[in-house]
């Protein structure tokens, strides 16, 4: 049976827990990251003749459950682990986790129970991936990347640094041109590959296979690099660790390796500000040609210089780097220089402030790009700085803002405030080569000016008013029912301000308004509604969305005030939440798993040793009992809410009784009413509590009776397409709310006019000066 994605994440998540204590998430990450490789690879190659990797007798899943309990459990682990390792050429990659480390893991007792409980855990809680094949296992290489995800939300700013969020992964995928990639001999690399995202990211991106090779100087992370794209079937990548990139490179030219192997993509994320590129540094011919080398104690520079050499003549590639590089001075100007003359630079893209785990400092991404170089006339700059949400103590890109800055930058679109074009010209004559994007992009907010004139005169400037010109472009007639003229440049609120938002709702061209908004949604909703009701094994997921996704930005683009970007953004936080859950189900187990319930259990162990398991509730598997009560059960419902009524007035009139009782009331009385009305309180509970029991038992037994077109009008119509639409709802809502807070705030600010101000201010001062002479105070 299939799993849900949050399933598994949270049984990964749990499995955690019986490793924290022992040491930090740096370390236990790689113990949980083995376990699930193990356990994948096992799944899926046990026995398999040819497969990616070879699961050798004593070297699987299997052997280590044989554990369970047994006193050298650590020890036998790591002898399992050396067996696959040995058999795959992974000695050093899967092996960096020692499961029989008594300070890690404890001592006799302790150990076996940690062991234990955590490969129970992954027996228990998780899925048999073989049989898992939705979007090409992706389940598996997703949930690799949310554990990775999580550790380094957890290691912090020092322990982070192997983990490039998604969203900036997907942003380099999508930006470097790999989606353009022909032939089958394409090749992408990274030479700070870290845990390998980057690299999957854009191999993904590719519409034909590509070769990949990553060098990553600490080993364990290396190792980190590897798995993780086993798990998303990339076994053969080649991935070298335990060398630094400018000491030994790894990939050098297999006729000469005296020169680099060059490549035709490349997405990389190195080191910022990098202190140490020199050590031990052998040069290859990455510095020549530039007027300079990079600062000794600074190696952003050099790591761009190196993936340019490693580029072949036409090669492309998209590099995450402080923005210090697009304006530091010195050497790097000069190098800085030599880029631009040769066209190098195809574009830059500004990111916001602290999204990455290992610096809180904003980054930039420079995309180069080889191919008609010497052609090239401007550079496109982007700053997105501004579009992010908060997400705990980082920042985080939405779904709306990966989409935006991808689109803008592959259609060279310009944007107000947001993306332009710089020729050449402006860049080296104008601003002596240097590429800060606020030179080029004013994308500050505009100062909201106050006049003096109007607070001295009363009246709201016309010029304010005017500010809301998109709006009174679609209701013209609202203008004139919020304002009027007061004098030259001035005009005055017709409604007080608690009938603003009323008379905006009730404009006949809002209600019209309205309606376009809810025409483009039911568009939407008639051209995807037989693609979600044909889901099938051969659907694929990511691309299932990525059709629904063009469609709402379609259907959105002439909605006016709405913002086509916040559509899709509703849309794809629901996927990423839920319906990518359920879809993902719908392609394992048919739309039969609409009938699914799913139990949920308590733990508890008893004195013996074993465990005791009792149940503590159920719901549906898709669809939320709620749905169910609400479709089928509305009389019963209706019952229950009056029932809770009744209780709560009992109970609040038995509070009010309590709160009035005086000293003088008789206390025998008084715990006699006390008593009595508990009990009325406590027999109608019992009431409610069995028609809440008889209507969970009615849904529980009659789940399995829901008939195929009641399945879909519950799944589509009373789930999905409602969520969305609320959602959908929400920005139309925002737009009514929008204009009557600017009207708001503006009445407010010039309702009072400073004469008026400073008259009040000596009606009060005489009042408190009567006031004070009264009590005798005199000055």
């Amino acid at each position: 049976m299939a799993v849900k994605k949050s399933a598994l994440y949270s049984s990964l998540w749990a499995s955690c827990d019986s490793l924290r204590g022992g040491m930090d998430s740096s370390q236990y990450k790689d113990y949980i990251l083995t376990l699930l490789f193990v356990k994948y690879v096992s799944d899926k190659y046990k026995g398999v003749d040819y497969g990616d990797i070879e699961v050798p007798e004593g070297g699987s899943f299997d052997d280590m459950l044989a554990l369970i309990g047994a006193k050298n459990i650590g020890e036998e682990m790591d002898k399992i682990i050396a067996k696959l390792a040995e058999a795959n050429n992974l000695r050093g990659v899967i092996d960096n986790a020692h499961f029989n480390d008594e300070d890690k893991l404890g001592k006799g007792k302790e150990m076996v129970d940690k062991l234990s409980e955590l490969l129970a855990i992954f027996r228990d809680q998780m899925p048999n991936f073989s049989s898992n094949h939705a979007d090409g296992d992706d389940i598996i290489g997703d949930a690799y990347e949310y554990l990775m995800k999580n550790f380094a939300t957890e290691s912090g700013k020092s322990k982070g640094q192997f983990y490039t969020p998604a969203e900036v992964s997907r942003i380099l995928a999508k930006v470097v041109g790999i989606e353009h990639a022909t032939g089958n001999d394409v090749t992408l690399y990274d030479c700070a590959a870290g845990s390998g995202s980057l690299l999957i990211r854009a191999a993904e991106a590719a519409p034909v296979e590509v070769a990949i090779y990553g060098q990553e100087k600490d080993v364990t992370t290396a190792g980190l690099a590897r798995m993780n794209l086993v798990l998303h079937n990339r076994a053969t990548a080649e991935i070298k660790g335990g060398y630094s990139t400018f000491s030994n490179p790894m990939f050098k030219n297999p006729n000469d390796d005296s020169v680099l192997r060059q490549f035709d993509f490349a997405v990389v994320n190195p080191p910022f500000s990098d202190k140490n590129w020199t050590h031990g540094l052998v040069e290859y011919g990455r510095f020549d040609g530039y007027g300079d080398m990079p600062p000794q104690r600074n190696g952003d520079f050099a790591w761009l210089m190196h993936i340019i050499k490693s580029l072949k003549r036409n090669g492309k590639a998209a590099v995450i780097l402080p923005h210090g590089v697009l304006f530091r001075g010195n050497a790097e100007a000069t190098i800085r220089k030599s880029l631009i003359d040769r066209g190098f630079i195809k574009g830059i893209i500004g990111l916001p402030a602290n999204l990455f785990y290992g610096t809180g400092i904003p980054a930039c991404i420079i995309v180069i790009d080889k191919e008609n170089a010497d052609e090239r006339d401007g550079i496109l700059m982007v700053d997105a700085s501004r579009d992010f949400v908060k997400d705990g103590n980082k920042n985080r890109l939405r779904e709306r803002d990966v989409y935006k800055i991808s689109t803008v930058f592959n259609s060279q679109l310009e944007f107000d405030k947001y993306s332009r074009f710089v020729p050449f010209d402006e860049i080296k004559e104008k601003n002596a080569y240097n590429l800060n994007i606020p030179r080029y992009i004013d994308s500050s907010v505009t100062e909201d000016l106050q006049s003096i004139d109007g607070h001295l005169k009363g009246g709201i400037p016309a010029v304010d008013v005017e500010s809301l010109s998109n709006y009174w472009t679609v209701f013209p007639n609202l203008k004139g029912q919020l304002f009027e003229h007061l004098r030259d440049g001035f005009e005055n609120v017709t409604v007080s301000k608690d009938e603003v938002r009323d008379t905006i709702y009730s404009d006949t061209e809002f209600s019209a308004y309205a309606d376009t908004v809810e025409h483009a949604f039911e568009t939407f909703k008639a051209i995807i509604d037989n693609k979600l009701r044909t889901i099938s094994d051969d659907t694929k997921p990511k691309e299932l969305i990525k059709e629904l996704a063009e469609v709402i930005l379609t259907n959105f683009e002439a909605v006016t005030l709405v913002d086509k970007y916040d559509a899709y953004e509703v849309l794809l936080s629901y996927w990423n939440e839920v319906m990518s859950d359920d879809v993902y189900l719908i392609v394992q187990d048919g739309y039969k798993v609409i009938r699914d319930i799913e139990v949920f259990y308590s733990e508890k162990k008893k004195k013996d040793g074993t465990t005791e398991k009792k149940e503590t509730g159920w719901d549906g598997k898709l669809i939320p009992k709620a749905l169910i009560v609400e479709m089928f059960y509305d009389k019963e419902k209706k019952a229950i809410d009056a029932a809770e009524l009744i209780v709560a007035n009992l109970q609040a009139e038995l509070d009010e009784f309590v709160e009035n009782v005086t000293e003088e009331d008789d206390e025998d009385t008084v715990e006699k009413e006390v008593k009595k009305r508990k009990r009325e309180i406590s027999d109608k509970n019992k009431v409610l509590k069995e028609l809440q029991s008889a209507l969970d038992t009615k849904c529980r037994d009659n789940y399995h009776e829901i008939n195929d077109e009641q399945c879909i009008e519950l799944l589509l119509y009373r789930k999905w397409y409602r969520t969305i639409e609320n959602g959908i709802f929400g920005l139309y809502t925002a737009v009514s709310h929008s204009i009557a807070d600017r009207v708001a705030e503006l009445n407010e600010r010039y309702v009072q006019t400073l004469p008026q101000l400073e008259s009040e201010l000596e009606q009060f001062e005489r009042k408190v000066k009567s006031h004070l002479e009264r009590m005798g105070f005199v000055w």
